[in-house]
């Protein structure tokens, strides 16, 4: 069922990222006066196909489907009519031209734009930058910074979830900025500000968590909320509200510790020290052995405090214009980024494993379904960010490899013969299937090594 779940999304997204992309390039063809010929979304043999319109346009589903095209009336692929000449792509004036290549990649940022916008007055549900104990010898700690403090603002922008504070640290931490002053507020409502520095970060933690890297963790105390009859810990006298402070001596500063201490010890007696009521105790319990994914893990039978959690989250919304002017800031700041790791990689500074290929996205596609609607669409504008962005790139056979071309023929002041076009295809050809086999090799490594 996931497989089924994950082959779908992929497919939806792909689809409506595609049409989007191809039909930018035919509604500003059909303004600038030139004739399609062919809408096709996908490549090689047609699975199905329709003439539609006054000018028998072929519209076409082709049985490979990473990617598609418009082929336009054009003198340079074939004889044209004397009656038809002047609907030619290549008798068009250069700026029409631009604007008909361009209107590809403008088409995918628009429809970020347009779910962003949609996503942005619904409400983004997030949970808010609540800081747990910082880890010890990182920036964080460094800088002062204390459990239960709430993060407000990183530099002139405010922040008011743990996913506004991953991606503006990760725009600084790109910028190669050397600090950054964090404003934070603590539990009696005083405001503090913190020096952070990142100069000390480097391109591997940028392919891992680098906000552990910086010393940043999420206020997640092992605060029981149940206590399961008859499992290991209601036979240990563990009661709700406990906080498990230490197991066997070594501190305790989250959930996840205390899962990861269990975990690997079934069977083994475990003394935990507990703050119960302002008092400090200590009992024993032994972990019942549980088997799970064909593995034994301990289990003590204790869920999370459930009402903590719950105060932590916030739905973060804007009215329509506000969300019109974040959604087109969201859409630009990501296809910044975007180039900017691009540019790391190619001079180095950034590992070419973060490349991902067609399994990569797929594999997200399905994840972001099965989270819910809301992720998925955001799923679908993130991808199409990238696919813009890529488009634009000036390599020959992109989009932004024509307007390179257009651009040199308003310099020179005559088109790009027809030898140069020739090499250029061939050069862009090359790099295309470069980026798509480091991309998939990154695929199948992250497959394999899970």
């Amino acid at each position: 069922m996931s497989l089924l779940v994950t082959l779908i999304a992929f497919l939806v997204a792909l689809g409506t990222l595609i049409v989007i992309h191809e039909l930018g390039h035919f509604w500003v063809a059909r303004l600038c006066g030139v004739k399609v010929l062919r809408f096709s979304v996908g490549f090689g043999a047609p699975l199905w196909s329709r003439r539609l319109g006054a000018d028998h346009t072929e519209w076409v589903v082709a049985a490979f489907p990473l990617g598609g095209y418009v082929k336009m009336l054009d003198e340079r692929e074939g004889e044209v009519a004397a009656h038809e000449r002047h609907r030619a792509f290549n008798r068009k004036s250069v700026h029409r031209r631009i604007a008909i290549v361009a209107a590809g990649p403008i088409a995918n940022f628009l429809l970020a734009i347009v779910v962003y916008w949609g996503v942005f007055v619904y409400g983004v549900p997030g949970v808010k930058p609540v800081l747990g104990p910082p880890l010890p010898a990182t920036p964080a700690a460094q800088a002062g910074i204390a459990s239960g403090e709430t993060i407000l603002r990183i530099g002139d922008q405010p922040v008011a979830t743990w996913e506004d504070v991953r991606w503006v640290l990760l725009q600084r931490a790109v910028e190669k900025g050397s600090s950054v002053t964090v404003e934070l507020e603590n539990e009696k409502g005083e405001i503090a500000f913190r020096r952070v520095d990142l100069s000390g970060l480097t391109a591997a933690d940028l392919d891992s968590d680098f906000l552990s890297k910086i010393g940043l963790t999420r206020f997640s105390p092992a605060l029981i909320g149940e206590v399961q009859p008859d499992k290991a810990g209601a036979r240990a006298g563990l009661q709700p509200g406990d906080e498990v402070l230490a197991v066997d001596g070594n501190p305790i500063t989250s959930w996840e510790e205390l899962v990861a201490a269990v975990q690997p010890s079934a069977g083994t007696r475990l003394l935990l020290t507990l703050r119960r009521g302002g008092e400090t105790l200590q009992l024993p319990v032994t972990p019942d052995a549980v088997e799970e994914g064909g593995s034994i893990v301990g289990r003590i039978g204790v869920a999370r405090d459930v009402a903590l959690l719950q105060k932590q989250m916030v739905q973060v919304r804007y009215s329509a214009l506000a969300a019109l002017s974040q959604a087109a800031i969201k859409t630009w700041d990501i296809s910044v980024l975007s180039l900017q790791m691009l540019g790391k990689m190619i001079v180095g500074e950034v590992s070419l494993k973060n490349l991902s290929g067609p399994i990569t996205i797929a594999d997200y596609a399905g994840q972001s379904a099965q989270m819910g609607l809301l992720f998925y669409v955001r799923f679908i504008a993130l991808i199409s960010i990238s696919l813009g962005v890529l488009n634009l790139l000036p390599v020959p056979v992109l989009d932004g490899g024509h307007l390179m071309y257009y651009f040199v023929e308003i310099i020179k002041g005559r088109p790009v013969s027809e030898r140069a076009l020739e090499i250029g295809q061939r050069i862009g050809m090359v790099v295309l299937f470069t980026l798509m086999a480091f991309a998939i090799y990154n695929d199948i490594h992250r497959l394999v090594g899970g």
